[in-house]
């Protein structure tokens, strides 16, 4: 009796409590709390500010909030995956996070990139901090994902088959990946993230962060997949071969952009004319004539194919199930249910 009594006594606490397992946030300034690793509310304002042009209108708190929504939802990621790495010993090495860092800064003068730095608010050590989280993920999923990949003859010629007139190359054709940001957002569209840019200034933003992502080694086909507001999201960006007599019929930057780049290269974000951006990603190039099964290059070019589906599909498996397994308290989501999405403090 006595046992049944603290029994109900315990329960009556947790209902006048709202409920047991509702945990406190150890303080104002923890937006977030992943295995007991606090993500702190200023990590989330750094790459806010980072990702908001300073010169443009400042957004509105709705606005402001969904970005830094959106900035914690990747950070808790990050952080899942990269304790997945450090118990894996898969953590970059300094040598490693400084030659992506040498790479990523050796586009721009010493004044451009100290200009950079400026208008983002952030520091050399947050650059390479970035650098290798972004670096110690990659080993992981190369090791957890992209190594269990495997892709057969039979696979190849199953394509093949399948897709044979693709393989008749009347002229030259030219294999991209796009991310698009649109400044009115598509109702019957969807990224993974939800995440749809509602005026040109936030598209602007949105450009801004993704080319900071991309130049911090993050992987395009990811992001499209995150954050790209055209039906291609759901491939990670990839749009297929596309022959270069509909590049005469696009936009003229867009064409140039296309012609002038490489192989594995990134275009800087086209504006487009009814507003907001596309950023390219040239996967091939293919010169006009009929492609066999035979042809190395056909097969290597399938082969990459599938492999990039494939890829797409065990990433986004993998961080379900890992984000599944990990014990996550996102407070800022619950601080903005809480207030009506009316924080008093936002910025």
């Amino acid at each position: 009796m006595k046992r049944r009594i603290l029994v109900l006594a315990a329960l009556g606490i947790c209902a006048l409590a709202g409920s047991c397992r509702r945990e406190i946030a150890p303080g104002p300034d923890v937006w977030g709390v992943v295995n007991g690793k606090e993500i702190h509310r200023e990590e989330v304002e750094k790459l806010f500010r980072s990702r908001v042009n300073a010169e443009g209108p400042a957004p509105a708190q709705e606005e402001a909030l969904s970005l830094k929504l959106s900035i914690l939802d990747e950070l808790i990621n990050s952080e899942i995956l990269l304790e997945r790495a450090q118990k894996m010993n898969l953590v970059a090495s300094d040598a490693e996070v400084e030659d992506k860092f040498t790479e990523s800064k050796s586009p721009y003068t010493e004044e451009e990139f100290q200009k950079k730095l400026q208008e983002t608010g952030l520091s050399v050590d947050d650059l390479k901090s970035d650098i290798r989280r972004q670096l110690s993920i990659q080993k992981l999923l190369n090791r957890e994902v992209v190594a269990k990949i495997s892709i057969t003859d039979e696979d190849i010629a199953n394509f093949y088959n399948k897709n044979r007139a693709q393989f008749n190359v009347t002229e030259p054709q030219y294999h991209i990946a796009q991310i698009v940001i649109t400044p009115r957002p598509d109702p019957t569209v969807h990224n993974r993230k939800n995440d749809k840019a509602t005026s040109e200034a936030e598209a602007g933003r949105k450009a801004a962060m993704l080319m900071q992502r991309l130049s911090a080694a993050a992987d395009f086909g990811e992001l499209a997949t995150d954050y790209s507001e055209d039906s291609s999201a759901s491939t990670g960006g990839d749009i297929g071969f596309v022959p270069e007599s509909a590049l005469n019929q696009s936009d003229p930057a867009l064409k140039k952009a296309v012609l002038e780049m490489k192989p594995g290269q990134v275009t800087q974000p086209i504006p487009l004319k009814g507003g907001g951006y596309r950023i390219l990603k040239l996967i091939a190039k293919e010169a006009a004539g009929d492609r066999q099964l035979s042809d190395p290059q056909v097969q290597q070019a399938i082969r990459e194919a599938l492999r990039t589906r494939k890829e797409q599909l065990l990433r986004s498996a993998y961080l379900v199930e890992a984000r599944d397994e990990a014990h996550v308290t996102n407070y800022l989501a619950r601080q903005i249910i809480e207030s009506a999405g009316k924080l008093p403090d936002a910025k």
